[in-house]
C-alpha cells in the first residue's frame, strides 16, 4: 500500500457495517494505530485481520504521535483507528490528522458510521445547520442554547436524566431526541419536549441527544413571566442570565422585566 496516514471508520454497533475497504486497508497496512487494542483485537479476529497493532489513545496520543510520523516518513502505511466510528469525533485522531499534515504525509480517508450524524437523522430535525457540541457540559448549556439551529450531544446513560432535567430548565421550548443503540438491537429514538420525558425510563447504552432548533416565535409575555416568577428567588445579574437563555431575549430585556417582577 501507498505510504500515509490511513483515518478508518469503524462500526459503532453493527459489524455488518464494517465495508470492505476499510477492511482491505486494516489488512494492507504495516500497522495499526488503535484506542484500545483489546477492542481492536475482537473487531480482527472477527475480520481475519492479522496487522500490527500498537496503543494510540487520548493519555499517549502526544507522546505517539512523533513516533507515528516517523514511521510514515520511513515508508510505512498506518492506519488509525478507535474503538467505534470516526476517529477524531470525540476520539483520539485530530492530533495525528493534525501532526501528519504539518509534516507534508499523505493522508487518506476510509469513512464509516458515525453516531452523531446517524443520530441527526433519525431525529427528524433540520439538517440543513447543526452544531454539534462533544459531549454535554451542563456548565456550557446557557450558550449553547443561544445556538438557534440543531445540536448535537453525546451523554452517559448515568448522567442522562440529569441532562434531560437541567434542558427543562434552560431551553424548554426546544425540542429533543434521545438516540440511543444506533444499528444495535435495542436502538431507540425518543423525541418530545425535555419536561415530557423528565419520567421516562432512564436510557442504557450509548446515547446522542439531539437538540431541535429554538421555535422563531417569541415567548408571550406570560409564558416569560412564568420563567421570572420560576429563577426570581436568585441573584438578579444571574437570573437575567438565566431568563435570556430561556426566553430568547436580551440580557438587558431580561434584567429589566425581573426588576419590574420584584
Amino acid at each position: 500500500m501507498q505510504s500515509g496516514l490511513y483515518i478508518v471508520g469503524t462500526p459503532i454497533g453493527n459489524l455488518s457495517d464494517m465495508s470492505p475497504r476499510a477492511v482491505d486497508v486494516l489488512r494492507g497496512v504495516d500497522l495499526v494505530a488503535a484506542e484500545d487494542t483489546r477492542v481492536f483485537a475482537k473487531l480482527a479476529q472477527h475480520f481475519d485481520i492479522k496487522t500490527k497493532c500498537i496503543s494510540h489513545h487520548e493519555h499517549n496520543e502526544i507522546k505517539v504521535v512523533d513516533s507515528i510520523i516517523e514511521k510514515i516518513q520511513n515508508g510505512m502505511a498506518v492506519a488509525v483507528v478507535t474503538d467505534a466510528g470516526m476517529p477524531g469525533v470525540s476520539d483520539p485522531g485530530f492530533r495525528l490528522v493534525r501532526a501528519a499534515r504539518g509534516a507534508g504525509v499523505p493522508v487518506f480517508m476510509v469513512p464509516g458510521p458515525t453516531a452523531a450524524v446517524s443520530a441527526l437523522v433519525l431525529s427528524g430535525f433540520p439538517t440543513d445547520r447543526f452544531t454539534f457540541c462533544g459531549f454535554f457540559d451542563e456548565k456550557k448549556l446557557r450558550d449553547d442554547n443561544k445556538i438557534r439551529h440543531t445540536i448535537i450531544y453525546y451523554e452517559s446513560p448515568n448522567r442522562i436524566m440529569t441532562t434531560i432535567a437541567a434542558m427543562a430548565r434552560v431551553m424548554p421550548e426546544r425540542q429533543i431526541a434521545i438516540v440511543r443503540e444506533i444499528t444495535k438491537i435495542h436502538e431507540e429514538t425518543i423525541v418530545g419536549y425535555p419536561a415530557d420525558l423528565m419520567n421516562i425510563e432512564p436510557p442504557r447504552g450509548e446515547i446522542v441527544i439531539v437538540v431541535a432548533p429554538a421555535p422563531d416565535k417569541k415567548m408571550t409575555d406570560d409564558e416569560i413571566s412564568e420563567i421570572v416568577n420560576d429563577i426570581a428567588a436568585t441573584s438578579t445579574k444571574s437570573a437575567a442570565s438565566d431568563l435570556a437563555a430561556r426566553a430568547g431575549i436580551s440580557k438587558k430585556e431580561a434584567y429589566k422585566r425581573l426588576v419590574k417582577g420584584k
